[in-house]
């Protein structure tokens, strides 16, 4: 039934508009009541949504099977390939709803107010993974927006060519950004820069001139 009261939203969506359509519409043409609709859905708004509740619930049951030796950050990119998973599961449907989202303001809220539930969830996680760090909301809160924001490139990417080729392909490549930018692969704090620096500690005499200190480190050094 579920399914059907989707179908039936989704093709008056088209063949009539959004703003025209009303649940007893909905509900007509799937051959069931408004009891239940709403026993499923909310609002008309949720019917074009209907996954979300869903996978939200799957992310935030797989962060929290997260061990601790996994990294925070590559867990969060995990997690976020679920709703990438999700999108791919069905491209036509997905392309329609980006498609109706771009034309209705109201949707286009609604799909906003779902991106940052997903992002809160993933925020909730990494700050109890970063409890110990002083920066640990913070890195928290910016590593989950990165998280985001990289899925939702890819995500919006794949459905703006009709949702063909590899969308998990692309948020692959989106996350794995994210994951070397603000995992402890890298140096622990940020970008990995692929280099060390060297640690030089110079004694001297207190009175010694600076110009002095200078020519004998460069002496020692300089050729290194």
């Amino acid at each position: 039934m579920r399914d059907a009261l989707v179908g039936a939203a989704f093709h008056l969506f088209l063949e009539r508009g959004y703003e025209q359509t009303t649940v007893d519409d909905i509900v007509t043409l799937a051959g069931v009541g408004r009891r239940s609709f709403f026993r499923y859905f909310p609002s008309k708004e949720d019917v074009v949504f209907p996954d979300h509740e869903q996978c939200l619930a799957d992310m935030t049951e797989f962060l929290a099977a997260s061990g601790d030796d996994d990294d925070p950050v590559g867990r969060a990119c995990d997690a976020a390939r679920l709703v990438m998973r999700m999108y791919a599961e069905n491209p036509a449907f997905s392309v329609q709803r980006y498609r109706l989202t771009r034309e209705v303001p109201g949707l286009r809220t609604y799909e906003l107010s779902v991106v940052w539930r997903y992002e809160r969830t993933l925020a909730d996680y990494l700050r109890a993974r970063f409890a110990d760090r002083r920066d640990g909301s913070l890195r928290a809160n910016v590593a989950a927006a990165a998280v985001v924001a990289a899925h939702n490139h890819a995500l919006r990417s794949w459905l703006r060519c009709g949702g063909e080729g590899d969308a998990l392909g692309r948020v692959d490549a989106a996350l794995e950004f994210v994951r070397e930018t603000w995992s402890p692969g890298g140096d622990g704090n940020g970008a990995d820069s692929g280099e060390t620096e060297d640690v030089v500690v110079v004694i001297a005499k207190r009175k010694t001139p600076m110009w002095r200190v200078v020519r004998e480190v460069e002496s020692r050094f300089g050729d290194d």
